[in-house]
């Protein structure tokens, strides 16, 4: 964070939540807010987490925003060597959209990769609704017990690993030693939804991660994370924007049940029988997100990219508006 003065004042075109279309066309998210006379600012880049940025400026009208980023690589002797490369973006906003440049240097230190990229102001937050007011319609079984129908991989190229085996909907994503990695595939309802209440039962084996999405948007983390505390990547966590209050995950292998409520951008999730967020803003979306328009209606996404998992018993019941 760099110190502002008087040049941050609370009419900076650039403070707020911004929706973000990154190069590639993944979904990305910025958020910048002046503290105590600093800018600072954070970022989703496609995917993982939402991270803080290095620093945060204005010049001359536009906002520079640097990221320092680390890796290694092999010198000549075949030793690792941690280098840091250091990416800057430049933005410019008219109020309502930005228009970004991305500038960042090549890792063999030959030039500079360019790419230009958008973004535009996220919806004000409404209010947090009072759930005792909201009215649902009929119960969706979102998934039959028999097969697949209804769903399809959000990338149709993706190799798919889901099945359906004695009422459970199972994701086998197998690699074979000696074999090039296959790209597995997340699993999505053909239909899509805007607010809603949702229960699932899951299953999580030793090690593994998922993760069920909603609107195709926001990740509520599924995970072997039992015994391990409380944690925004941790089972029932809005990934990496809104931890738990307590941790009610069970041990692995044992069949969990979530229950999710999803109303005008505020969610609440109970685990295991124990409210673990309470009607919490999610202020954009999260890593992996299918885009980040957090008003656009979305389906339900099953992570499956990453190991096995089981699910059953997956039920939606939409608001009535």
């Amino acid at each position: 964070m760099i110190a502002a003065g008087a040049a941050f004042a609370a009419d900076n075109p650039f403070l707020g939540s911004w929706e973000l279309t990154i190069p590639g066309g993944a979904a990305g998210w910025l958020g910048v807010r002046e503290t105590g006379g600093h800018l600072d600012s954070s970022m989703l880049w496609g995917w993982g987490s939402v991270e803080p940025i290095t620093s945060t400026r204005l010049d001359h009208g536009q906002l520079v925003l640097r990221r320092v980023h680390h890796f290694e690589e092999k010198d000549v002797y075949g030793n690792r060597v941690r280098k840091t490369s250091i990416e800057t973006i430049f933005a410019q906003t008219d109020g309502r959209h930005l228009h970004l440049l991305r500038v960042q240097p090549r890792r063999n230190g030959d030039g500079f990769d360019t790419a230009q990229f958008s973004g535009r102001r996220t919806p004000p937050m409404p209010p947090a609704p009072d759930l005792s007011e909201v009215e649902y319609g009929a119960p969706i079984q979102l998934f039959d017990g028999e097969d697949l129908a209804g769903w399809r991989l959000t990338d149709p190229h993706a190799v798919s690993g889901w099945s359906v085996h004695d009422g459970t909907l199972i994701n086998n994503p197998v690699q074979v030693k000696g074999q090039p990695h296959k790209d597995y595939g997340n699993l999505r309802t053909d239909k899509v939804f805007k607010d809603f209440n949702l229960k699932v039962e899951v299953r999580v084996g030793k090690g593994e991660n998922s993760g069920v999405y909603l609107r195709g948007i926001y990740e509520v983390q599924v995970e072997d994370s039992y015994g391990q505390g409380v944690d925004s990547h941790h089972m029932g966590a809005i990934y990496s924007r809104i931890t738990p209050s307590v941790a009610a995950e069970r041990p692995p292998g044992q069949w969990q049940n979530l229950d999710i409520t999803f109303v005008r951008r505020h969610v609440t999730v109970i685990l295991n029988g124990q409210k673990i967020i309470d009607n919490q803003p999610v202020e954009g979306c999260t890593g992996g997100a299918l885009w980040s328009d957090v008003s656009r209606p979305g389906p339900i996404y099953l992570q499956g990219d990453h190991t096995g998992i089981e699910y059953r018993s997956i039920v939606l019941r939409p608001v009535i508006d």
